[in-house]
């Protein structure tokens, strides 16, 4: 049987994706084979495609952090799953594609009647936000967060998980993200036409509790410059290095992978030996999955009770069809968007 995959030939542009028709692949001993009906595009699979992310395979591989689809086949000695259930995961890599085999450990349940393409949100977006706000900061009722790129599918999760923890937010943005920003209980900031530091401070008087920071880089020192003494930065991305979803210096490759985050532990030197109590805290959702394995699929399962209770509505900016992969990378790079972008199986499209 034949399936679809998109794969990375060379590190580049969203032209570097292909896709391929192939045979399925076959599942080996503690493997299930799964059959995908969602898996998300994000920052991570920009700057994988482009090279330079630390967890980039080498070529070809193909690209896909997070997954939501149906158990097709099992492959010897699994116990405890069945064919036709409906599962989560965050392989990393390897999501785009209309079948995939993983290890029966990455697998996490997910409560029937569930949209797909909600429910992969939550995989990496909402439980990155989830586990950044309660197990990194540490959150209260009442505190002040700021949150930048409040209307993308890390923030606008953060403000849904932030308005269900009783904290006051504050969401930098761009004009035309102002009404959803206000609208997930945050007071948006224009980003382009404010200084965030100045405007928190003018409207908080002393700063923030906390900062969520997925930019990166010097940016990193403005974001401490908006916290209370005591705050936190809690900071847990790179997406500075992009322009217009393109590598910033124009050349892409792996060779310099690592120095981002040497780069990156410095800034978090520095905030805890600068004066002021000012902290920054780094999260990585794939290294703390890798240390506390149960921490994560417990977080998931939180996610998923919440949303089968409706408590939160994950914003979907736009589902594509997996073979259109290209268009969503290029959506995302020149335009950014509010909530999550979905590739799907064409039978999910509907759903």
């Amino acid at each position: 049987m034949k399936h679809t995959r998109i794969v990375v030939t060379h590190y580049g542009g969203p032209d570097a994706l292909q896709v391929v028709e192939e045979e399925c692949p076959e599942p080996k001993a503690g493997e299930v084979r799964v059959r995908v009906l969602a898996a998300g595009v994000g920052q991570p699979d920009l700057m994988m495609r482009e090279g330079f992310h630390p967890e980039t395979p080498q070529l070809p591989f193909t690209p896909g952090w997070d997954l939501v689809g149906i158990v097709d086949k099992l492959g010897t000695g699994i116990r405890g799953v069945e064919t036709g259930q409906i599962i989560a995961a965050l392989p990393i890599s390897g999501a785009y594609a209309e079948f995939v085999c993983l290890a029966q450990r990455e697998l996490v349940p997910v409560p029937a009647g569930l949209n797909a393409a909600e429910a992969v949100s939550l995989v990496l977006n909402y439980v990155t936000a989830y586990q950044m706000l309660h197990r990194c900061a540490k959150v209260e009722p009442g505190q002040r967060v700021l949150i930048h790129g409040a209307a993308g599918g890390v923030g606008s999760a953060l403000m849904q998980l932030g308005r269900l923890a009783g904290l006051e937010m504050y969401g930098t943005c761009s004009s035309q993200d102002a009404v959803a920003v206000s609208g997930l209980g945050g007071i948006p900031m224009d980003y382009q036409q404010l200084d965030f530091v100045e405007e928190t401070r003018r409207m908080t008087g002393d700063g923030v509790d906390v900062v969520f920071d997925g930019i990166g880089g010097t940016h990193i020192w403005r974001s401490r410059d908006a916290l209370r003494p005591g705050g936190k930065v809690v900071a847990y991305g790179l997406t500075a290095s992009l322009r217009g979803g393109r590598l910033a210096s124009g050349r892409s490759g792996r060779r310099n992978r690592f120095q981002r985050l040497a780069i990156f532990g410095l800034y978090i030197a520095g905030g805890w030996l600068l004066p002021g109590r000012k902290r920054v805290v780094p999260y990585s959702i794939q290294w703390l999955k890798r240390l506390k394995p149960a921490m994560f699929r417990q977080d998931l399962i939180t996610l998923l009770g919440l949303l089968q209770q409706k408590k939160i509505q994950p914003l979907i900016a736009r589902k594509f069809p997996l073979a259109e992969a290209k268009l969503a990378h290029e959506l995302l790079g020149e335009k950014g968007v509010t909530g999550k972008i979905v590739l799907v199986s064409n039978n999910a499209l509907t759903r």
